[in-house]
């Protein structure tokens, strides 16, 4: 099973059903900042759980950052 997660192919054995178990595995210690596309849509926080993955979906996380 596979995903394009900021422009690059990984490969799951397992693909992760939600978005956020996806974000559980991608980015664990950080809750907030987050922002995430799922095919070019803006998928809220609050819709994580029940935002089902499917094989070959592309996914843009983007975090914010402290500076200037």
């Amino acid at each position: 099973m596979e995903l394009t997660i900021n422009h690059t192919r990984k490969t799951f054995d397992v693909l992760p059903e939600t978005l956020e178990a996806l974000m559980a595995i991608e980015v664990p210690y950080k809750q907030k900042g987050i922002a995430v596309a799922l095919n070019n849509r803006i998928i809220p926080q609050s819709f994580w759980a029940e935002t089902i993955l499917n094989n070959n979906d592309s996914i843009l996380i983007i975090t914010a950052t402290q500076g200037g």
